[in-house]
């Protein structure tokens, strides 16, 4: 239950931050994954963790771009 809770905060936060947040966002997301393929052929990796969420987030994303994109085209 509190999982759904966190996610439904994290929504309501990316729904609130402007289209060039988002690009940021997914950005830094794609970084983390580079980072920890990178980091996992070097030494340990404690949270293996990290591709999943940053793939959910990069997911949650999206869907808000696509989202306001399709509002865009409703409107006009």
């Amino acid at each position: 239950m509190a999982e759904n809770k966190k996610t439904r905060d994290r929504l309501q936060d990316l729904r609130a931050t402007s289209d060039a947040d988002l690009t940021v966002v997914i950005a830094n997301a794609h970084k983390n994954i580079y980072q920890f393929r990178k980091d996992r052929l070097s030494k340990p990796v404690e949270d293996v963790k990290v591709v999943k969420n940053s793939r959910k987030e990069i997911a949650r994303a999206l869907t808000i771009q696509r989202e306001r994109e399709l509002a865009q085209s409703n409107e006009g």
